[in-house]
């Protein structure tokens, strides 16, 4: 079965930036939207960013200006880069690709720890 793996997660102090990266571990056919949540301990998985084919974006209000969402359509792979962060942006961060049929992907997570 075809799996999402991320990366790029860890301690960044207050203020710094991270990349994650998500990419699947096999082919996904009619991948439609990709999108980054993320769960803080206690809280309800969140939408962070998402990016549609064509390259339209949707950004949490609490992460505009702030993050950016990208994606590479030829090798299937989607990014987030995460500037000025914050102790509050601390948590499990998941990728998730949707075909056009609505199936989701999801990946295993990946931490990021924000502090000094």
């Amino acid at each position: 079965q075809v799996q999402l793996v991320e990366s790029g997660g860890g301690l960044v102090q207050p203020g710094g930036s991270l990349r994650l990266s998500c990419a699947a571990s096999g082919i996904i056919f009619s991948i439609n939207a990709m999108g980054w949540y993320r769960q803080a301990p206690g809280k309800e998985r969140e939408l962070v960013a998402a990016i549609t084919t064509g390259g339209t974006t949707n950004y949490a209000d609490s992460v505009k200006d702030r993050f950016t969402i990208s994606r590479d359509n030829a090798k299937n792979r989607v990014y987030l880069q995460m500037n000025s962060l914050k102790p509050e942006d601390t948590a499990v961060y998941y990728c998730k690709f949707q075909t056009h049929g609505r199936y989701d992907y999801w990946g295993q997570g990946t931490q990021v720890t924000v502090s000094s």
